[in-house]
């Protein structure tokens, strides 16, 4: 992980320097930055290619609430950007270029930029709901399999196999691992954080739609995903849990006349899912952004010259199949960490008090 942290300074410090130079050699630079955020952030429209200059984009359905009333559209009505980079668009709204609402739908009233309610199905919702999708025909197949079929009879082959396989691994080596007899209880909530993350992983990396949305990419995913385990790990928590945490068994003046224990054990409550929400956010987001940058090498070494652009494309090309197949192994890892950490922090919470005599 540090080798990869550090390549990933390695390549920002190079995007930091090399643009300039090429812009100097023929007027057009690259705006990288423009590329990486156009993948992570979210958007009203998917992007599909680039043809001759015309982008395809499949439009989305736009649903504000504005000044006006409710409002329901395509997002195609939006035009493209003007000078002041607003994309205007009809009921006199328009996505903003401003840096406080940028690529934010918004309208002016009494001539101030303000935010409508806006419940548009962005194209984050959209890979959302195929994932979701995903998860239900991954799961519900080879339940189908096993409701016509006895535990003594063969097992099975093929996708359903594979299923089994990986539902089996994470319930007997991750879940009952950590829980023991209470895995029965927790397992639902755990197999399906980490089949929903390693799907959404893996259609992250597809370059082509239904995949590319970078969902867990997307810190409002991985703070919701987070706040389940949070939600879990406190509201089913034991008496001893919550003893040890406003009482804990420490010298008495560490925690009177000043309650230290108690607000460092009472801080970590939110500095365990903190912490999860950041892990799989922060990887996948790197994850896209190495494996971007990596394809982006090639256009800025053509911008200095044709030989430098030449030689970078095979070294590029090489490194980009590389990180792929390595972000398919980080699209598990981190889908079983996201898991293995939810189970021991739920598994925490349920101390007893025979348990530390």
């Amino acid at each position: 992980m540090k080798r990869l942290r550090f390549l990933l300074y390695i390549i920002l410090l190079t995007f930091s320097v090399v643009p300039v130079k090429a812009a100097e050699s023929d007027g057009e630079g690259i705006d990288l930055q423009e590329i990486l955020f156009s993948h992570l952030q979210d958007a009203y429209d998917w992007h599909i290619m680039t043809v001759n200059g015309h982008h395809v984009t499949l439009p989305l359905p736009v649903i504000v609430n504005s000044s006006t009333g409710w409002h329901l559209f395509l997002s195609n009505e939006f035009s493209e950007a003007d000078a002041d980079g607003n994309r205007k668009g009809p009921y006199g709204l328009y996505i903003s270029g401003s840096e406080a609402n940028e690529n934010k739908i918004c309208e002016l009233v009494n001539g101030k930029e303000v935010r409508p309610f806006d419940i548009s199905i962005t194209k984050t919702v959209v890979v959302l709901f195929i994932d979701s999708i995903l998860l239900i025909l991954c799961i519900l197949i080879p339940a189908r399999w096993c409701k016509k079929h006895k535990p003594e009879d063969p097992a099975p082959k093929g996708f359903t196999g594979l299923m089994h396989m990986f539902v089996m691994y994470i319930y007997d080596d991750v879940v009952k691992a950590s829980l023991g007899k209470e895995a029965d209880k927790y397992a639902p909530y755990l197999l399906t954080c980490f089949f929903f993350i390693f799907i959404a992983n893996i259609m992250g990396i597809v370059p082509f739609p239904p995949g590319g949305g970078n969902l867990t990419g997307n810190i409002t995913i991985t703070f919701f995903l987070a706040l389940c385990t949070f939600l879990i790990t406190n509201v089913t928590g034991t008496k001893a849990y919550w003893k040890d945490i406003f009482w804990p068994e420490v010298p008495m003046w560490l925690k009177v006349p000043v309650p230290l224990m108690q607000f460092i054990e009472f801080f970590s409550i939110f500095t365990k899912p903190l912490a999860l929400m950041i892990r799989l956010f922060a990887n996948m987001m790197a994850g896209h952004s190495i494996a971007l940058s990596l394809a982006c090498i090639i256009f800025i070494m053509f911008g200095l010259n044709a030989f430098a652009g030449s030689s970078m494309t095979v070294v590029s090309v090489l490194m980009s199949v590389f990180m792929m197949l390595l972000e398919v192994l980080v699209c598990f890892i981190q889908a079983l960490v996201f898991t293995m950490l939810s189970a021991v922090f739920i598994s925490l919470a349920h101390v007893h008090e025979h348990a530390k005599e």
